[in-house]
């Protein structure tokens, strides 16, 4: 199966007072938010779907976290940008929200085929976002050792999706992971130390990362991942 292609966003928003941002603005804002991107999930005549929308909890603050992902690769990607531009309801948004935000970053990624492929799920949920960025040449010998390793990450339903990024910044690899709680996570964490393997898949992996990142993150009330 050809490895499906996603989009994700990461958007910082402006702090309240001083010039910027009314309270009001930002609720309109966040509003408008909730009305157009389910509208866009549920419409069969965009081939997107969306993963997951959060707020950053513990990691770098003040902002949202989208994920998207296009069925039928970069002509749905495309086809999906074409119509958008005549969306008036997308484009009143996207007008809105620019005067909410400092910044916008984004990447259009691949799943790892070995990985769960993320499905909605319910809450509560915390969902923490790894992100590794890797020495330049070492993305296979990554992924054949993630492949073996991530049925050590499983027992409690907690790997969510493994993406790498195509476009925008490369040889960046984000795991998502979920649990109930932050002592859930920690929990979890341990219990993968005692499996016999788990350890030999860190021993190999840490060289190849230049940088790794987390971030604890809340889900939005639209996100199909709660």
């Amino acid at each position: 199966m050809a490895p499906r292609l996603c989009s994700i966003s990461v958007t910082a928003r402006r702090l309240l007072g001083g010039p910027g941002p009314r309270a009001g603005d930002v609720a309109s804002a966040a509003a408008a938010r909730e009305a157009v991107l389910p509208k866009l999930h549920l419409d069969e005549d965009y081939p997107c779907s969306l993963v997951g929308n959060w707020n950053t909890w513990y990691g770098e603050q003040d902002q949202a976290v989208h994920l998207w992902r296009f069925s039928g690769g970069y002509p749905a990607l495309m086809d999906c940008m074409n119509k958008l531009k005549n969306n008036k309801e997308y484009l009143e948004f996207r007008r809105e929200r620019s005067q909410m935000l400092l910044s916008r970053r984004n990447q259009l990624l691949l799943e790892f085929s070995f990985w769960n492929e993320p499905q909605p799920r319910m809450g509560p949920n915390i969902y923490e976002l790894r992100t590794y960025k890797l020495k330049p040449g070492t993305m296979i010998e990554w992924g054949n050792n993630w492949a073996r390793a991530i049925k050590y990450r499983q027992e409690n339903q907690e790997a969510v999706g493994g993406f790498f990024s195509q476009i925008g910044e490369l040889y960046v690899v984000h795991h998502l992971w979920a649990y109930k709680d932050l002592q859930s996570r920690e929990e979890t964490r341990n219990a993968a130390w005692r499996k016999r393997g788990w350890d030999e898949n860190v021993y190999y992996t840490v060289p190849l990362v230049r940088h790794m990142e987390s971030r604890i993150m809340i889900p939005l009330k639209i996100s199909p991942l709660q």
